[in-house]
């Protein structure tokens, strides 16, 4: 308890001999305060003069403020005043004692002194039993700064915070302990020590749900997102407790009574308690009510389309469920499909409002009124874009939908936000809209504010390893500018904003393995359509290690392959069936030089060309590149060379060998693609992180043209495993499939590789992270896949299958890099020694994908 002691020196002599009385100049006659100072007898002074003694680090005026005593001012002796100004003295949290003398009588002037004890300022701290980061973390939840009074309450405000900490995070039994010691080096200082003893966490171990009767408790307390019982197999979620998620659970098991018409459910009471194992049970009382439906719906204000238009569109009959989410989620927005707010936004009713109104509730059914203000058309002012520091206008304008003049469309507004965050070029968080209306003259100026992140990525790795130097170099430009490239302080430090993407790579692996690749895109061919020309260049060197000459002649033991490659490549975007679809044409060269090099095709020297064209159609309209939560993503292609076979007499090819069959390739080559995305979890509110399901399959085949040439031995198909370089830049397509060794499933007597494959894929995917810096999920896999030797042998349900989990990382600098631990489900019968689990390591977005 706080104590304080106040002495007040009525008796004349002892004010004399006292250490203050020596201070006073005019001592005042013993006999006479003698007569005057009767203590059974309150008097009226005016205080003369006060005297401060002890505040060695407070302001002497203010301590006399604090007080509210004032010279001239009248004072009763005995009386109220005297300890009035103790309590407000105290009030400041600033002494540990406090006492008011009377130093001396002057007739009926009194002059008073105020003695003060100062409490300690606080010099250093330290804080034991928790790891260097979560001291750090105390410290800026405490904020104690050097030169602070310690005093009780800041004492207990420091215990509660660290504990309320720590609660927060499920250490129900954290204990705090903090100790003053006296600091010797400096005058009235003092050294505070903290000391935490967290405990364990304190972890659910059941939940009981009374009252209810219509669900099965098991599936409501699985509506609990954040609070669930200990169970041994739930390793991915943590039971402990939280107040703020405990409220929120019991708001979504109220959500879920109403979507099936307990508009009245409610919980009336909930409890804690503590089990002998030292866990927490949670005693829930639920109260359903009654289920209601819907009655009558009925509109009002709607002039623009017909109530029977409007109440088809709303898609709620009578007799269904009452269910109030489902009915705004159809009125206001609906992110499936169209709703009656989009019908109207999307025709330039920018002000359009309704409001459903529970209109009368009879017996089980209530009717409902949505009332509607429909406004006046707006159409599209003025479009301006803020805070595009590196990109250029243009580049984010042929992006935007909404143009001048246009009727103002909110799903305009949404499709020109993702097609920009679809140019990887801005925080997604930072991205915002900032309508402003003219009504005067019926327009809406329109301004998108984007905050610029690093796109581009650069990655350098070297390394010694085998009595050889092993090295990459991998620079991709996404945001790269080729008129700019003369322009004087463009090289900061490259040419940028004009959205091109150039891209460079090198690997080395000694005389092994040699490759570099040079890339280039123009998003926007002439600037005026959303045209895309891209090309290509490569050249990869493979061999055995040995060097091409020895002593000035050709190396006999060497074997190698090397490959000569380029391609162009044009892609648009079409209007229909919609401007989600885009149409893509490239044509292709290889030529690839085989000297004794037989690890992967059907003759081991020679030379081959492959001359192709490619068409693919695709429809894209995933949400984000980095992350999506929501969208598709389909693609069926075709490549072709030309059927040379076609040329040729009959008999042409009976005597070739294949180093002379194949000198050109012949084949046909079919891909169908698809990806879907599908939020599980709700995505509104602020920085929502959404629970995501991503399915996703694909089949490509490989044909011939004549079966006198046979199958092409360059672009087939190989799978298992995680290889880093997805499409080979040796002739081959590698299908990844984790939990199986690399190449796994591509049977030895395919050693060519296998002109069928087919692989499926289910992820659960949640982000850690959604910072565009550094975007971290993890992901839960089901994964299937195999490879055949002819189409008549496939079989979409004869599959190897595999499961595991995951982490992604995408970083601007170095891109998507993944870690995996796969878990293969069957046994392959040409390896029979691979081990049941293995670790993947990953690096790029798509590769090993159909």
């Amino acid at each position: 308890m706080k104590g304080f002691s106040v002495h007040i020196l009525f008796v004349l002599m002892a004010i004399i001999v006292s250490p203050v009385a020596a201070q006073i100049d005019t001592p005042v006659n013993g006999i006479e305060n003698e007569q005057i100072l009767d203590l059974n007898i309150p008097q009226t002074y005016r205080i003369g003069g006060i005297t401060v003694l002890g505040a060695n680090y407070t302001d002497v005026q203010a301590v006399k403020l604090f007080s509210a005593l004032q010279i001239g001012a009248n004072i009763d002796i005995p009386g109220e005043d005297v300890g009035r100004a103790i309590r407000n003295l105290w009030d400041q949290d600033l002494f540990s004692d406090i006492r008011i003398e009377v130093a001396e009588l002057r007739g009926k002037d009194v002059y008073l002194v105020i003695n003060v004890e100062e409490l300690p300022r606080l010099t250093r701290y330290s804080i034991s039993g928790v790891n260097r980061s979560e001291q750090e973390t105390v410290r800026s939840t405490i904020d104690l700064m050097t030169g602070r009074i310690v005093n009780e309450n800041v004492v207990a405000t420091a215990i509660k915070r660290i504990k309320d900490y720590y609660v927060d995070k499920g250490f129900f039994d954290v204990d705090v302990e903090i100790k003053q010691e006296v600091d010797s080096s400096f005058t009235n200082g003092t050294i505070v020590r903290v000391n935490i003893d967290k405990g364990d966490k304190v972890k659910i171990d059941q939940i009981q749900l009374n009252g209810v009767t219509a669900f099965d408790a098991e599936k409501l307390k699985r509506k609990m997102k954040a609070t669930k019982e200990k169970r041994w197999w739930r390793f991915y979620k943590q039971s402990k407790y939280l107040d703020d998620a405990f409220e929120a659970d019991k708001s979504a098991i109220i959500a879920e009574y109403n979507k099936l018409g307990y508009r009245n459910a409610r919980i009336t009471s909930d409890s804690i308690y503590r089990t002998e194992e030292g866990l927490v049970g949670l005693v829930l009382d639920v109260e359903e009510g009654n289920q209601f439906v819907f009655g009558d719906i009925s509109f009002a204000g709607n002039i623009k389309y017909r109530t029977t238009f409007l109440d088809s569109l709303l898609g709620i009959n009578k007799g269904d469920l009452y269910n109030l989410e489902h009915l705004e989620t159809r009125v206001f927005m609906d992110p499936k499909g169209l709703d009656i707010t989009s019908l109207y936004q999307d025709d330039g009713y920018l002000t359009f409002r309704a409001m459903p109104i529970e209109q009368r509730v009879q017996n089980d059914t209530i009717d409902i009124e949505i009332r509607m203000m429909e406004g006046t058309q707006f159409r599209i002012g003025k479009v301006t874009v803020e805070g595009n520091t590196k990109t250029n206008d243009h580049v984010i304008y042929r992006e935007i939908r909404t143009r001048p003049g246009d009727l103002f469309s909110r799903t305009d507004v949404i499709r020109t936000q993702r097609e920009l965050a679809q140019l990887n070029y801005f925080n997604p968080e930072a991205f915002a809209i900032n309508p402003t209306q003219n009504p005067e003259d019926g327009t809406v100026d329109i301004e998108y504010k984007v905050e610029e992140k690093p796109s581009d990525q650069i990655e350098v790795s070297g390394g010694w390893g085998g009595g050889r130097v092993v090295g990459s170099l991998s620079l991709s430009f996404t945001n790269f500018s080729v008129k700019r490239m003369f322009e004087k302080g463009a090289w900061r430090p490259i040419p940028t904003g004009d959205g091109q993407r150039l891209s460079i790579i090198a690997r080395s692996n000694g005389l092994f393995f040699q490759n570099i690749n040079l890339g280039f895109t123009e998003p926007w061919l002439g600037g005026k359509k959303p045209n895309a020309l891209y090309t290509r260049v490569w050249k990869t060197i493979q061999s055995n290690g040995q060097p091409r000459y020895v002593d000035g002649e050709i190396n006999p033991d060497r074997t190698s392959l090397d490959i000569l490659g380029a391609e162009i490549g044009f892609g648009q975007r079409l209007k229909k069936p919609d401007d989600w679809f885009l149409f893509n044409t490239k044509l292709s060269y290889q030529h690839f030089d085989l000297n004794d090099y037989g690890q992967f095709f059907s003759f081991d020297n020679g030379k081959s060309n492959n001359l192709a064209a490619e068409v693919k159609l695709q429809r894209n309209s995933i949400s984000d590149p980095i992350y999506p939560v929501w969208g598709s993503n389909l693609e069926v292609g075709v490549k072709a060379t030309v059927p040379y076979s076609l040329f040729r007499e009959d008999g042409y090819y009976d005597d070739l060998s294949d180093e002379d069959r194949y000198k050109w390739l012949e084949y046909h080559k079919w891909k169908f693609k698809a990806e879907w995305y599908t939020p599980l979890t709700s995505t509104a509110g602020e920085n929502p992180k959404s629970l995501v399901l991503k399915l996703a399959t694909g089949v490509g085949i490989i044909g011939q043209y004549n079966r006198d040439v046979g199958l092409s031995p360059f672009e087939r198909f190989y799978m298992g495993g995680v290889f880093l370089s997805g499409f080979a830049m040796d002739g081959r397509e590698i299908i990844n499939l984790r939990g199986y060794d690399d190449l796994s499933l591509t049977a030895p007597d395919q050693q060519t590789g296998a002109p069928v494959a087919a692989k499926y894929t289910a992820e659960l995917r949640y982000p850690l992270s959604t910072n565009p810096n550094a975007t971290i999920y993890t992901l839960a896999f089901l994964e299937a896949g195999k490879t055949w030797e002819d189409s008549r042998a496939f079989n979409p349900y004869q599959v190897y299958k595999s499961a595991g989990v995951g982490l992604r990382i995408f970083l601007p600098m170095f891109g998507l890099l993944g870690l995996d631990y796969g878990w293969r489900l069957d046994d392959v019968d040409a390896f029979p020694g691979m081990s049941r689990g293995q670790f993947h390591f990953s690096m790029g977005m798509g590769m090993g994908e159909l």
